[in-house]
């Protein structure tokens, strides 16, 4: 089942975005960087995610190595880009394809981000959708190449202006492909609460009525994971968030990741959400029929009413239940003439009237 189908069947898809943090795993652990993926595959399984996501790049093909750092320092103390990448790219294809076909065995579906054209080479088998990272946004030339693999593309939005995401668009939909994912992201590690401006969802819908719209957050997870569930309730059915077995580890992604209890939260959280939101259109429900009788009013003599008598207003009141004729009908009752003797307290019928 692809992303699409699974929006449709489930209502939304949740990404666990496991990037490169299971080398800090496999250290922690004592194992190797494979079975420390696997490892976070298996919890990403376990807590019912959709889909886990590496990142794949070679340091030398991403940044020059004079490229400063854009994070939090004090979590990551790394200065350069070039240096952290390069901690961080020992995988090449035969580990991801090993990676892809456990994801297959434990049914659950592998991405991949790649950063080079390479790396979307050698990625294209073993995935069924690509990821363009925010910083790729306005690299054309890159995001054509993959848009002409026809397979569906989720495009990360962050420090981005409508212009150049429209732009990124075109470029994929130049190729013929219609399968996008527009993604609203905050480029800023970690994102304070105030600066998530969940609002430019609505944005997206708007300008995008025709694609899916996802969030990938970046946001510290907060107690009740409300970041997450009030972007899904603002429309991005599709949710990326880093992802971690160890929140305290210093360094890159972890310090704003989601572990295997958030997002157990999250799935739970969307569920009880899904269920209370119910069905879009307005009517009286089922589950409402005997209170709307009980709970309702009826026109109801307000005295005794002999046979022949003609009603007048005075004569009747409204009360509960409302198993007789319902005060908004008062006009059909004023002026009938009374067939039968009618007590006071009597729920009114019109078989009761000429």
């Amino acid at each position: 089942m692809n992303i699409f189908e699974k929006v449709k069947e489930q209502g939304y898809f949740l990404i666990a975005e496991i990037g490169v943090n299971y080398y800090d795993i496999a250290a922690k652990e004592g194992i190797s960087l494979l079975d420390a993926a696997k490892l976070m595959i298996d919890e990403a399984v376990n807590s019912r995610i959709d889909a886990v996501k590496f990142q794949t790049y070679k340091a030398e093909k991403l940044a020059s190595r004079y490229s400063p750092s854009y994070w939090d320092t004090n979590e990551e103390s790394t200065k350069s880009q070039y240096e952290l990448f390069k901690k961080f790219d020992s995988f090449g294809f035969n580990e991801y394809k090993e990676l892809s076909e456990y994801c297959k065995d434990k049914d659950i579906i592998f991405l991949s981000t790649p950063f080079d054209f390479d790396s979307a080479d050698y990625l294209e088998p073993l995935m069924p959708a690509y990821k363009i990272s925010s910083s790729d946004i306005t690299n054309i030339p890159f995001i054509k190449h993959m848009s002409k693999k026809n397979k569906p593309i989720l495009l990360s939005t962050g420090a981005s202006s409508i212009k150049e995401i429209k732009t990124a668009v075109s470029a994929i939909e130049d190729e013929g492909l219609k399968d996008i994912i527009v993604m609203h992201c905050v480029l800023e590690y970690p994102t304070p609460y105030e600066h998530a401006n969940l609002d430019m969802i609505l944005s997206l819908k708007k300008e995008f009525p025709n694609k899916l719209i996802g969030y990938s957050d970046h946001t510290k997870p907060d107690e009740c994971m409300d970041v997450v569930k009030t972007a899904w309730l603002l429309g991005a059915t599709v949710i990326e968030k880093h992802f971690t077995l160890d929140k305290t580890l210093k360094g890159n992604d972890h310090y704003h990741a989601m572990d295997p209890r958030d997002a157990k939260k999250i799935k739970e959280g969307l569920e009880f959400i899904k269920t209370i939101r119910g069905i879009e259109t307005k009517k009286c429900l089922e589950t409402e029929m005997i209170s709307l009788m009980n709970a309702r009013r009826s026109i109801v003599a307000n005295a005794d009413i002999s046979a022949g008598t003609i009603i007048t207003k005075e004569m009747i009141t409204f009360k509960r239940p409302g198993i007789g004729i319902s005060p908004a009908e008062i006009k059909n009752v004023i002026g009938k003439i009374a067939k039968i003797d009618i007590s006071e307290d009597t729920i009114l019928q019109y078989d009761m009237f000429d």
